[in-house]
């Protein structure tokens, strides 16, 4: 198991690198079942660490069965993660870390099953004892009850994106046949997810995401997902990649200059075709500033490995690109037919036959030497089967791409039909895009998003001009670009796509050079003044993710500014991370933008001071995770709005935040910066102003307390909910309790519209005219004309009770009536 684990393809001569010298530890989460097939890999690329949810517990791969045992019965761990991003070298160090000694020693045996070499035994059948002897031939000479019925053994199947078998999880087998009969590899897996095959055995499966649903829920005992480098772990694999300090500290500072680059390094493969390219392009050209599109930088890694071929295998010196391209054309063009193919079909993994398909003799181990053995993966697996995959899904994407564009200048119509509903005889490039688009936007799980931005970049002079030798003639293309550009921003603009379609179309555009959407998105987050017209909803997906991108940090951010609509105030919040004031007062907001909210308020480079959310439907499941991001040491909140108003006590009911919210613990941080908390309308009373105030007591250092029942909102409680909202002078006491306990910090108290009583008036002025209070502010209300007023209202709004049933709980109601 250690040979099998100590080494990975990393693109170096010899196709293999030793795991210890460049692996860097990733970032693992344990997170859920929830959504994990409705997800598209370009929105995982793209967001991965903006949209770290609070409740994403980090987690070590070696550990993974630890805390597996200290959850449930269950005996499956299920791993997520998009392609490239590190799955199977997590399982490579686990095993390697095992065999050597380092890690879950108490596991007997680990067996690693990828479901690529699966794929060839899914015509017979087997007991699980032959199915293991068929890639661990050693296990004849052990004794088979000692195996299966005495040792600790771990089963890793990775890969089951990859897997072609039929998985029937409904299927219901004797466990006694399942064990000692020959069965199909489809259901002995199927018989150790469940547990009918082997109870005390552990199972690890890895997937991408798109797969990951088939497995039922709830037979994964713990769920994580494999999210990549942070980007501390970034500059740690470029500093181990790249010996030379110095120009791995180049390559670090280029990278960031490059953000749409930055976030697609937390991929790992994606570090090594990066850090490939850039150590080319520092070294031999001594540049200092490189600006290039994803796309040139792709063409840049193709002319590197030909270079690299041509020294190694022709013993040629020859750096010239168009040279280069000429002399490697013929196999550059099958590899391209190949990636299109198999990326129309959502493959990654092919069979000998998909690649003779394409022209490619797989039976010649020259075609296999040379650039083709950087880019492209030649492995065998039981009884010498091949099996072939790209070293990454974006070089497959890319060179999809180049095959595309190559078949428009041939004018080969026939490769070009998939974008097409019916025939074409001849297109033009704006026609071919267009349709591309279309073909990308309404795609699922967005396979295509990738492929359609690089062939954006390859339509453009300057590609082109890198590909000459490659391709027979080029094409002025500025007019279809320009057409093209107009008609990506009529999408933005007037279509309801969805947000990664949208941030995939806004990366397109920065593929063609054009910029002048970015500038217009800045301009509208900068200025003061509001703007001319109103964002559409994909329009505000771009705005959020480019106030994300940039290191700009905005005084203030006000959705209102850039549109009415409450769904699209949804799509705004994650700006929270990238501002010092937001005001979603009245967007609409729920208990889910509450975990954008509170990642915001736990971030390490947290900027947010004020936040107000006052008349939005958080719940207080969402309120919950707000106290839990106020706690939080990075938290940096000194102003706090939760007003709620008349307007939307009638519309939702369930925004009144529950009684007796535990304040205190927050309160009583000393992470806590609050200075300022009004939570005014809401249904507090005295039981929950008494819990308010034991948070006032000890290291609280807040000066302005709102608890304002106000006039119109008074009435619809008095008259839907038959309780006051108000603090009476019970609720009086404890303030004054707690301004006993704490009398430097509280300066400003509103008990507008409550009803402190006399007694309770009393108590709080004898603390405003001490000298030793900082108190100098109390507002309240005359009690009698504020108890006349509700009384009145409540007679005149009685008859009109029966006309709004449906709003309140009929136990309200029949209490209302009954008053």
């Amino acid at each position: 198991m250690k040979e099998k684990a100590e080494h990975i393809f990393e693109g170096k001569e010899e196709n293999e690198v030793h795991l210890k010298d460049v692996y860097t530890e990733l970032f693992i989460t344990e997170g859920d079942m929830k959504d994990v097939n409705q997800e598209r890999e370009i929105l995982k690329i793209d967001h991965a660490f903006k949209n770290k949810l609070p409740q994403d517990k980090p987690i070590k791969f070696n550990d993974i069965f630890t805390e597996l045992r200290g959850k449930n019965e269950k005996k499956i761990v299920l791993t997520k993660g998009i392609a490239g991003i590190g799955k199977t070298v997590s399982v490579h160090k686990f095993i390697l870390d095992w065999a050597e000694g380092k890690a879950n020693q108490n596991i007997d045996c680990v067996f690693l099953l990828p479901f690529r070499e699966i794929n060839f035994m899914t015509n017979d059948d087997f007991s699980l004892h032959e199915l293991l002897l068929e890639f661990y031939s050693e296990l004849k000479d052990l004794e088979k009850t000692k195996l299966y019925k005495e040792c600790n053994l771990a089963f890793i199947f990775d890969g089951l994106d990859e897997s072609h078998m039929p998985l029937k999880f409904k299927s219901r087998a004797s466990k006694r046949a399942i064990v000692e009969q020959k069965s199909s590899v489809d259901v002995l897996f199927t018989g150790l997810v469940k547990g009918d095959l082997l109870p005390s055995a552990l199972v690890w499966v890895t997937s991408r995401p798109a797969a990951a649903n088939q497995i039922p829920p709830q037979y994964v005992g713990l769920f994580t997902e494999v999210r990549g480098f942070t980007d501390q772990q970034k500059e740690e694999y470029f500093r181990k990649r790249i010996t030379d300090e110095t120009l791995g500290s180049r390559i670090i500072s280029q990278i960031k200059t490059s953000r749409s680059l930055y976030i697609m390094c937390h991929i790992p493969v994606f570090c090594w075709i990066t850090a490939t390219v850039f150590k080319d392009i520092l070294i031999e050209n001594d540049a200092q500033n490189i600006d290039t599109t994803l796309t040139e930088m792709y063409i840049h890694f193709l002319l590197i490995q030909m270079d690299m071929k041509n020294q190694k295998y022709d013993e040629q010196e020859e750096r010239q690109c168009t040279k280069l391209l000429d002399s490697n054309r013929t196999t550059i063009l099958k590899l391209a037919k190949l990636a299109f193919e198999q990326l129309k079909k959502e493959t990654i993994v092919f069979k000998e036959e998909d690649v003779r398909a394409c022209g490619i003799d797989v039976s010649e181990d020259t075609e296999f030497t040379g650039m083709i053995a950087e880019i492209f993966k030649k492995e065998k697996g039981l009884h010498e089967k091949k099996f072939f995959c790209f070293v990454h899904l974006s070089v497959q994407e890319f060179l999809a791409a180049v095959h595309v564009f190559i078949c428009y200048l041939n004018k080969n119509m026939q490769e070009l039909q998939f974008f097409f509903d019916e025939p074409e005889e001849n297109v033009t490039l704006q026609e071919l895009l267009q349709k591309a688009i279309v073909k990308a936007v309404t795609s699922q799980r967005g396979h295509l998003d990738l492929f359609l931005r690089f062939l954006m970049g390859i339509t453009l002079e300057s590609s082109q001009n890198l590909f000459e030798g490659l391709i027979s003639h080029t094409e002025d293309t500025t007019k279809s670009i320009r057409q093209t550009i107009q008609h990506i921003k009529q999408v933005q603009d007037g279509y309801v796509i969805s947000d990664e379609a949208s941030v995939n179309l806004f990366y397109c555009l920065l593929e063609l050079k054009d910029h002048s959407l970015y500038e217009e998105i800045q301009r509208y987050a900068s200025s003061n003044e509001h703007p001319e017209r109103k964002l559409s909803s994909s329009m505000c997906t771009v705005l959020t993710y480019i106030l994300l991108m940039s290191e700009k940090v905005l005084d203030e951010f006000n959705p209102k500014r850039f549109t009415s609509l409450q769904e699209n105030y949804r799509r705004l919040v994650p700006a929270v991370r990238g501002c010092r004031i937001a005001l979603f007062d009245g967007c609409g907001l729920d208990e889910t933008c509450c975990e954008t909210v509170t990642s915001a308020l736990q971030s390490s480079n947290s900027h947010l001071t004020e936040l107000d959310l006052s008349s939005n439907d958080l719940q207080d499941s969402g309120v919950k995770l707000l106290y839990d991001g106020l706690k939080s040491p990075h938290c940096q909140l000194k102003i706090l709005r939760f007003d709620l108003n008349i307007f939307y006590i009638f519309f939702c009911i369930n925004l009144i935040i529950k009684n007796h919210i535990n304040l205190s613990s927050v309160l009583q941080s000393s992470a806590s910066c609050l200075r300022e908390l009004d939570l005014s309308n809401n249904d507090l009373m005295d039981s929950g102003v008494k819990l308010l105030s034991d948070g006032l007591k000890k290291n609280c250092n807040l000066e302005k307390l709102s608890l304002i029942a106000k006039l119109m909102w008074t009435v619809a409680v008095c008259v839907c909910r038959l309780s006051g909202c108000m603090v009476t002078e019970e609720g009086c006491g404890y303030v004054s309790s707690a301004l006993s306990s704490n009398p430097s910090h509280l300066r400003e108290l509103d008990l507008s519209y409550n009803i402190p009583g006399e007694s309770g008036v009393k108590l709080l002025s004898e603390k405003l005219e001490d000298p030793k209070y900082r108190l100098d502010k109390l507002k309240y209300v005359e009690q009698e004309q504020f108890l006349c007023f509700i009384i009145l209202t409540r007679l005149c709004l009685y008859v009109d009770l029966h006309k709004c049933r449906g709003f309140y709980r009929t136990q309200q109601y029949s209490r209302c009536k009954e008053h």
